[in-house]
């Protein structure tokens, strides 16, 4: 056994004896796909039943949802076209599939909810901070077995990987600004918990996702 100049024991393949790589089996992929997309769905429609937005590409979607008389769950979907498209040369052809998989997963729980349950009225402080919670542990979910929402997560995920840039702090940054789109949408107090909303989301990201921290692959 050897060991790192950050004293990290190595076994003789040089690799970390004491926290090895661990893959995933396709089952653990889909367990984890199912309770990510089903997290951020329901973050979805917690917000969306609140009247506010969030960060990423689902609060792109929400605030659209607004002004657009389209399902929430069909703008996620068509919003996310352009990132597709990205997210193959920038992530990888499994990275892509993966990531149109789940998010076609995202659109018919969100269109089947309503259908599911009913949710008339929400305290607007409990679904900001609750509905971004689950979002960001949904993407979470997703991250850690090698799919993203889509949207701005994919950039951010690529970030994170290409230029050790944190994920978390690449999507703050993002939803400043669909943050500053929605002042022209929401009115003073639905901003605010949106706010809250996209700050919970992120801080999920900001800290937990690191991949360092993290064995499986």
């Amino acid at each position: 056994m050897t060991t790192t100049a950050a004293s990290q024991p190595l076994d003789k393949d040089g690799k970390d004896a004491l926290y090895p790589t661990v893959k995933h089996t396709v089952l653990e992929d889909a367990y984890a796909f199912a309770i990510g997309c089903s997290f951020i769905a329901l973050g979805i429609v917690m917000l969306h039943t609140a009247g506010l937005t969030t960060g990423g590409v689902a609060g792109i979607a929400l605030l659209v949802s607004y002004v657009a008389p389209l399902p929430v769950g069909l703008l996620f979907i068509l919003i996310n076209i352009p990132f597709f498209l990205f997210a193959w040369p920038a992530m990888g052809k499994r990275f892509m599939i993966k990531t149109v998989i789940v998010n076609l997963a995202i659109m018919g729980m969100s269109n089947y909810a309503p259908y599911a349950f009913k949710l008339e009225s929400l305290n607007p402080l409990f679904a900001a901070l609750f509905g971004g919670t689950i979002i960001g542990m949904g993407i979470l979910a997703l991250a850690r077995h090698g799919a993203g929402a889509g949207g701005t997560g994919v950039l951010a995920l690529y970030l994170q990987k290409t230029k050790n840039i944190n994920a978390g702090k690449t999507q703050l940054a993002c939803d400043a600004l669909i943050m500053a789109a929605s002042i022209l949408i929401l009115n003073p107090h639905q901003l605010l918990f949106s706010v809250i909303s996209a700050a919970a989301m992120s801080g999920v990201m900001v800290g937990f996702h690191k991949p360092e921290r993290y064995l499986g692959r």
